[in-house]
């Protein structure tokens, strides 16, 4: 894999933990049955990304942060500079990405301690990405998978929703490109075959909840 990886460790868990759940293909509503094996200690760790992006016994875990004000989202084209070169010109609604050890929380009680370091990691992206003018609780919504192509095959995502009273998102990184706030029926319909897999498959479950 790309020596650009090299020294990055991401979170990853092993895929035959998510057989063991129940493999599903597309977005799955059972947030809490899947997080909570997926975040116990033990069942994950740091892995060398320049490994696990071909590895496809290792899933890693991808926050996907979606920013919607009313029926509109915020989308972007993956630019040259993207993390993925795979996806760079595709059109995203995602914001976010791998969890690495600079997330880690560390408490006596380890209860949770996964979970708060996945959470950190989801704040930390959003800052390094995008200027948003007002505070944002992201919640979890769904939980996406995709095994139809050599990116999704090695990737889990938790698919996030930021609802903001007004569409102030801005730009921060290089990588985001044609960047504003689009008409979710206007992306679920028309404009579908614009997105990467991962938004096409999160724009029909927003479109449809």
């Amino acid at each position: 894999m790309e020596d650009r990886y090299r020294g990055e460790k991401v979170l990853v868990f092993p895929r035959s933990l998510l057989d063991e759940l129940g493999s599903f293909n597309g977005t799955s509503s059972e947030i809490d049955h899947y997080m909570a094996a997926i975040l116990t200690s033990g069942n994950n760790h740091f892995h060398d990304r320049c490994l696990a992006e071909g590895d496809p016994s290792w899933k890693q875990i991808i926050a996907y942060v979606v920013f919607r004000c009313g029926d509109r989202v915020f989308s972007y084209v993956r630019g040259r500079k993207a993390g993925e070169q795979r996806l760079v010109g595709n059109r995203s609604i995602g914001i976010g990405g791998h969890v690495n050890p600079i997330d880690r929380q560390v408490s006596d009680n380890r209860t949770g301690e996964d979970l708060a370091t996945y959470m950190e990691a989801v704040r930390r992206e959003i800052s390094e990405e995008v200027v948003v003018d007002e505070a944002v609780q992201p919640r979890i919504v769904a939980l996406l998978n995709d095994d139809t192509n050599e990116v999704g095959k090695v990737h889990f995502g938790v698919i996030h929703v930021c609802d903001l009273t007004t569409p102030a998102v801005r730009k921060k990184e290089q990588q985001i490109t044609e960047s504003g706030f689009l008409p979710i029926a206007e992306l679920a319909g028309p404009r579908l075959d614009e997105l990467e897999n991962w938004s096409r498959i999160a724009i029909e479950f927003l479109n449809t909840h």
